[in-house]
C-alpha cells in the first residue's frame, strides 16, 4: 500500500513539476509583450463592457493568489478606477491564474477548464456590477498603497527565469502538498466509499463544499491534484469545483487583509459573494 502511494505521489509530482516549470517560464516570457498601460486605460474607460472584459483579461495575465491580489486592488482604487471594475478584478484574479488553468486543462481536461473559466469570469462580472449597483462603493476605506510596482516589464529570458523561480517558491510547494494529499487519498480512501458518500446524488454537498473551502485555505494549485484523485474515485464534479473556487476565491488571511481596506458590510458581502459564486458554479457543473 505504501509503495503504491509513493508511486502515485511521484507520478503526480513529476507531471506537475514539468507542467508548472514549463508553463510558468513561458507565461513569464510572454508577459513582456503585454501592454499594461493600454489595458489600464481600458479599465478606466466609459465603456463598461470593454472595461469588465479588460478586468477579466488583467486578472488572467496577473498570476496572483487571493492575498497577492489585494495590493493591486488598492492601487487600482487609488488610481480612481471604477469600483465595479475593481471588484470584477478582485473576484476574477485568484480564480483565473494562467499557469494553474493550463495545468487544470492537462489534468482535469480542457472541457472542464473552459467551462470553469467561462463560469468564474461571468460570475465575477455579475458580482462586481451588483456590488456597485447596491452602493457598496461607500464601504471602501481610504488606504494609500506604498511600495507597489506597476506590471510593466521588458521581454527578456533572465527576468522570465527570475519570475519562474519566484513562482516556484510561492506556488510550487502547494502543488507538491496537493500531490501528496492526492496520493494519500488514492492509497487509503476506498473508491466505493467516496462514490457512495460523495457521488452525484448528494446535491447538498455543493453548498457545504463552498462554505468549507474558505476556512480550509486550500490553494487552487493544491486542489487540482486532489480534485483529480477525488473525481477518479467517484466524487461528483459539482462539490469538487465548488470547493476549488471558494478556496481560491477567498481565504481567512485575505479576509483579514480586506478588513483593512473595506468596511465590515463589504467584507461580509465579499464572503457571501464567493460562497454564492462557488455554489452556483458547482450546480452548473452538476447540470452539465
Amino acid at each position: 500500500m505504501w509503495m503504491e502511494m509513493l508511486k502515485s505521489f511521484l507520478y503526480i509530482a513529476v507531471e506537475l513539476t514539468v507542467l508548472f516549470v514549463g508553463i510558468s517560464f513561458l507565461i513569464s516570457l510572454l508577459q513582456g509583450y503585454i501592454p499594461y498601460g493600454r489595458l489600464e486605460e481600458k479599465l478606466a474607460g466609459k465603456n463598461k463592457v470593454i472595461a469588465a472584459l479588460g478586468a477579466v483579461a488583467f486578472a488572467f495575465i496577473t498570476p496572483f493568489c487571493s492575498c497577492s491580489t489585494i495590493p493591486v486592488v488598492v492601487n487600482m482604487l487609488n488610481k480612481k478606477m471604477p469600483f465595479d471594475i475593481v471588484m470584477v478584478f478582485l473576484f476574477a484574479s485568484p480564480v483565473l491564474d494562467p499557469t494553474i488553468l493550463t495545468i487544470m486543462g492537462v489534468i482535469l481536461g480542457w472541457k472542464v477548464t473552459i467551462i470553469y473559466t467561462v463560469i468564474t469570469a461571468t460570475l465575477s462580472i455579475i458580482i462586481g456590477f451588483t456590488l456597485s449597483y447596491l452602493g457598496f462603493e461607500k464601504s471602501v476605506k481610504n488606504v494609500v498603497m506604498t511600495g507597489y510596482e506597476d506590471q510593466n516589464k521588458k521581454f527578456n529570458f533572465r527576468l522570465a527565469i527570475i519570475e519562474t523561480l519566484n513562482l516556484i517558491k510561492s506556488v510550487y510547494p502547494y502543488l507538491i502538498v496537493g500531490a501528496l494529499i492526492g496520493a494519500i487519498i488514492h492509497g487509503l480512501v476506498p473508491t466505493a466509499w467516496v462514490s457512495d458518500f460523495f457521488g452525484e446524488d448528494h446535491l447538498w454537498l455543493i453548498p457545504v463544499a463552498a462554505v468549507v473551502g474558505i476556512p480550509l485555505y486550500v490553494r487552487l494549485s493544491s486542489m487540482i491534484p486532489i480534485s483529480q484523485v477525488l473525481i477518479l474515485k467517484g466524487m461528483a464534479l459539482g462539490p469538487v469545483m465548488a470547493m476549488m473556487i471558494s478556496s481560491a476565491g477567498a481565504s481567512l488571511p485575505e479576509i483579514i487583509i480586506l478588513k483593512s481596506i473595506f468596511k465590515k458590510e463589504l467584507v461580509i458581502m465579499f464572503i457571501l459573494s464567493v460562497v454564492s459564486m462557488s455554489t452556483i458554479s458547482g450546480f452548473i457543473f452538476y447540470l452539465i
